[in-house]
C-alpha cells in the first residue's frame, strides 16, 4: 500500500498510533476520530476507519467500524489497498471471533490467508501473517478458545 506520510489523514494515524503505544487511549482515539473527519476519499476513511475501529467501546462498534473500512479499501479503485487486504480481513474475522461468530471469523480469516502474496516480506507482514496463523488456529472448531 502506498501511502504518503504528508497526507493529513496519515500523519493523524500515526500520531495515533504513537499516542495508543504510549498508552495514551483517549488522545488516541481523538487523533483517529479527527483522521476520520477529514478524510477526503475512501482511500482516506478506510484508513482512518481501520485504526478508529481499535478504539470502540463495544465488541459491535470495532466489528462496524471495520466493516467501514473494508467497504471503503473496494470502493478505491486502484491497487494501493492491496497489501492492506490481509490486515483489513485479520481485523474483521477478529472481530467475529470476538463476537462467538465463529462461521463468519473462519471465513475472513480464509480470504486474509487468502490474500498474504499481497503482504510485503517486513516485520508489518510477519505480524499479520502471524496473527492469521494463530486465528485460523483458534477457530479451526466450534469449542475454540477464545483468547487473543
Amino acid at each position: 500500500m502506498t501511502i504518503n506520510p504528508e497526507d493529513t489523514v496519515v500523519r493523524l494515524c500515526v500520531e495515533g498510533m504513537q499516542a495508543e503505544a504510549q498508552g495514551r487511549f483517549e488522545n488516541a482515539r481523538t487523533l483517529f476520530t479527527r483522521a476520520w473527519e477529514l478524510s477526503a476519499d475512501d482511500f482516506e476513511a478506510c484508513v482512518a476507519a481501520h485504526y478508529l475501529a481499535r478504539h470502540q467501546d463495544s465488541l459491535q462498534e470495532m466489528l462496524r467500524w471495520n466493516l467501514e473500512a473494508l467497504d471503503r479499501a473496494n470502493a478505491v479503485e486502484d491497487e494501493r489497498m492491496k497489501s492492506f487486504y490481509p490486515s483489513l480481513y485479520l481485523n474483521i474475522a477478529f472481530s467475529y471471533e470476538m463476537l462467538d461468530d465463529l462461521v463468519e471469523a473462519r471465513r475472513y480469516y480464509a480470504l486474509a490467508a487468502g490474500s498474504l502474496a499481497a503482504l510485503p516480506d517486513d516485520p508489518y507482514g510477519d505480524i499479520v501473517r502471524h496473527g492469521i496463523e494463530e486465528g485460523r488456529r483458534r477457530t479451526r472448531t466450534e469449542s475454540a478458545p477464545r483468547s487473543a
